[in-house]
């Protein structure tokens, strides 16, 4: 199933008075490329969490917001920077002593100081608090994916749509073009008329004019081509896993082909189909940076 590069998902999970919540966001990118943001007492899990999201989302600028609210007396190793904090009453007595002022120093006050106070993840229930996380993380990806492939429907129906739009202009370049050479037989014969003023035709002449003519405007291989990539690409929008970067393949083999059957193309009518052709190439070439 097509999966959208944008999507949002969030979960929380409570338990035994530890609640987690889980969001997880993403916009189009070429490579995967993920951001967490967790709480510093997490810090040791984030490798863990990370490989678990890569897992599951293979492609996309993916950021990633935990928050832990601990009330219970697991996973916490709590430590006092002594050495830090006498380090900062020293300063700030002398601070006090040169303004002039009280030198009224509250312990609250100096713990609340930067790294003076550290909560950390008790080794003994760190599996605990990783198992916890990892079914927060699990229904907040479930919730992202089913974002994803809800987004994903809709871009697969524009582009059937689109693609099933240039199949049809092909057939219709094609139709012409299998006309031309007639065209240009008859055209060719009407010059030669009125410039020689004679019916007679040198035939053999006029058989290599015409060869000529057809192999430089025949644009048969091209069309061949074309409909061999909207075939692939048609089966590749069935297709499960990630493809946005076959189908951008795809796209720019198209666009090839339909570029050399412009600067072949001998009738104006096909030159305005190529417009149109290139115009829906654009369009899904556009719309496909959004699938995973």
């Amino acid at each position: 199933m097509i999966k959208s590069m944008t999507g949002f998902g969030r979960s929380k999970y409570e338990n035994e008075e530890r609640e987690y919540t889980v969001e997880i966001k993403s916009v189009n990118n070429r490579y995967s490329d993920i951001s967490i943001k967790m709480p510093r007492n997490l810090s040791s899990l984030e490798e863990k969490i990370k490989k678990q999201i890569t897992t599951a989302i293979s492609r996309g600028k993916i950021d990633v917001f935990i928050t832990f609210i601990n009330n219970s007396e697991k996973g916490k190793d709590i430590k006092i920077n002594t050495e830090l904090a006498k380090m900062y009453i020293k300063e700030l007595k002398q601070l006090a002593k040169e303004g002039e002022i009280i030198d009224n120093i509250n312990v609250t006050e100096v713990i609340r100081l930067p790294e003076v106070l550290n909560i950390s993840l008790e080794n003994d229930d760190e599996e605990l608090i990783l198992s916890e996380l990892t079914v927060c993380t699990k229904n907040a990806i479930d919730s992202f994916i089913a974002m994803r492939e809800t987004e994903g429907l809709k871009i697969k129906e524009d582009l059937q749509n689109r693609i099933n739009i240039i199949s049809k202009k092909i057939d219709k370049i094609n139709s012409i073009s299998t006309g031309l050479v007639e065209e240009y037989v008859v055209k060719l014969e009407k010059r030669i008329n009125d410039i020689l003023k004679t019916s007679v035709v040198d035939e053999t002449r006029l058989a290599q004019e015409i060869v000529i003519y057809s192999d430089k405007c025949s644009i048969e291989e091209e069309i061949t081509r074309l409909r061999s990539h909207i075939l692939q690409f048609t089966n590749l929008l069935e297709t499960s896993g990630p493809i946005g970067k076959k189908l951008d393949f795809l796209v720019q083999e198209m666009n090839r082909e339909t570029n050399t059957i412009g600067s072949k193309a001998n009738s104006l009518e096909i030159t305005n189909l190529v417009v149109d052709l290139k115009t829906e190439i654009e369009n899904i070439r556009e719309q496909i940076q959004n699938i995973e």
